[in-house]
């Protein structure tokens, strides 16, 4: 059976973790399963990913940055997602096109009508089943990315986005909830204060149940 499922929320939500941890429970469940993020999820996509969270860049107007973003998009979903989804497999995805939504509309300002039409294109008409999105306080999350950018040693390289403002950060998490408000046939919001078990838990419970899966336990 095919799915594709994608990870949203702000930084240091958990969504890379919970990812994962869908990713391990679905291969227990004898899924093929495909793991993979945006940015960077091709070859060329990395490329990209590194132009886009460096500090180096701090000053990429959000229109550059838009198209980086979508360019990643377009050759993610032409040459990994669409492909293994035709060979039957299950696609999980850390970050997919709401995030263009969350963080170039809300957060930088851009009109969500030309985001719309942009993504369209990117994606051609190649949408997630079920979009997980993981909810903490900016505080939180900003707090947690931070420590985690630190321990890997990834700060600079990759922490563009933890040095914004806690306004930008707010506008995101606002902008998450309304996409998930407006999209409820594909969007489960799960609360990411819990521990890492309980959030797993109400995200295998949402999948079960947008998949049509048995529960585990059950005969």
């Amino acid at each position: 059976q095919t799915m594709f499922v994608t990870f949203e929320g702000i930084e240091g939500c958990g969504k890379s973790t919970q990812c994962r941890l869908l990713g391990q429970w679905l291969e227990a469940q004898g899924f093929d399963v495909l793991m993979s993020r945006e940015p960077g999820g091709s070859p060329l996509g990395a490329r990209i990913r590194e132009i886009l969270l460096s500090r180096e860049f701090e000053g990429m107007s959000p229109e550059c940055e838009l198209l980086l973003y979508l360019a990643d998009r377009a050759q993610h979903v032409d040459t990994v997602i669409r492909p293994a989804l035709g060979g039957g497999r299950a696609v999980l995805v850390d970050r997919f096109a709401d995030s263009t939504v969350a963080y170039q509309g809300f957060g930088r300002g851009i009109s969500l009508e030309t985001l719309d039409s942009l993504n369209r294109l990117a994606v051609k008409d190649l949408w997630p089943e079920l979009t997980v999105v993981i909810d903490v306080p900016v505080q939180l999350g900003l707090e947690r990315a931070r420590s985690r950018n630190f321990e890997l040693g990834t700060s600079h390289s990759e922490g563009r986005f933890e040095a914004e403002t806690l306004d930008f950060h707010s506008s995101i998490r606002q902008g998450y909830l309304e996409l998930a408000a407006a999209h409820p046939e594909r969007c489960s919001v799960v609360n990411g204060q819990g521990s890492e078990s309980e959030i797993f838990a109400e995200i295998r419970d949402a999948v079960i149940r947008r998949f049509g899966l048995e529960s585990p336990g059950s005969s």
